[in-house]
């Protein structure tokens, strides 16, 4: 179900569609980096933090992906049930949500946390990724990736960057369960003579590859916070870390 780094490889398999084509057809909102700057951010969804709130170690990268993305993707908006504290932790443990996907008999990449706080997966053949929360707050995250990727076997090994934004809410149902709301859009950035050859090999279905690609952010994590919402007496045994 998840075999691939649950929210870049998406977003690669898409490539581009068309690269004469602007990557979002909406009017630009303005991301203020400062009290002194406004950088113009083409976005479909809200940011959660202001871009001055990125550290600068990672605030130039993200605006350069975000600025000139080879594409980007909007996911559908998601509702489940879950603890809202719950799905924060969640988020801020993906090494621990894809070991539950696994106890569940479900096949999910191994995702590992380094000593500094980062994200690793890797494939054996050539797919390697990085990737780190660079801001969060009780309205979203947004993540940055770094690497190379093969997006399937006939696909070349391409050089990636990648921005992840995720918006979330705290909700109730009609019946005041707790539930969480949640939406994602991503920007991806590689070699353009690459992403003409991952194009040309997927062809029309590239672009819902990359929507795809998006919605499997949500997933990742709503999938394992909707189940222990329905069987919290799991969560101890499905989370616990690797032994």
């Amino acid at each position: 179900m998840i075999r691939k780094p649950w929210w870049i490889t998406g977003i690669l398999l898409g490539a581009v569609s068309s690269l004469a084509s602007p990557a979002l057809a909406d009017p630009p909102r303005l991301i203020k980096s400062s009290s002194e700057k406004t950088v113009t951010i083409p976005v479909k969804l809200p940011w959660p933090v202001e871009l001055s709130a990125i550290p600068e170690t990672h605030r130039e990268a993200v605006t350069k992906v975000v600025q000139s993305p080879t594409l980007s993707a909007l996911g559908s908006s998601e509702e489940f049930h879950s603890d809202f504290k719950s799905y924060l932790w969640m988020l801020d443990h993906p090494e621990r949500v894809t070991l539950a996907w696994r106890r569940l008999g479900i096949a999910a990449v191994e995702i590992r946390r380094t000593k500094e706080g980062n994200f690793t997966w890797s494939d054996g053949q050539g797919s390697e990724l990085v990737w780190t929360c660079v801001a969060s707050n009780d309205e979203g995250r947004i993540w940055y990736a770094e690497g190379k990727a093969r997006a399937g076997a006939l696909c070349p090994v391409v050089p990636v960057k990648a921005v992840a934004v995720l918006r979330h809410k705290a909700i109730r149902d009609s019946q005041g369960l707790s539930g969480v709301r949640h939406q994602t859009e991503i920007f991806l950035q590689t070699d353009s003579k690459a992403a003409v050859i991952v194009t040309r090999l997927l062809g029309p279905a590239a672009p819902r590859y990359a929507e795809q690609g998006a919605e499997q952010v949500l997933l990742f994590f709503s999938g394992i916070a909707d189940y222990l919402a329905k069987h919290p007496e799991k969560g101890p045994s499905l989370l616990a870390e690797k032994k």
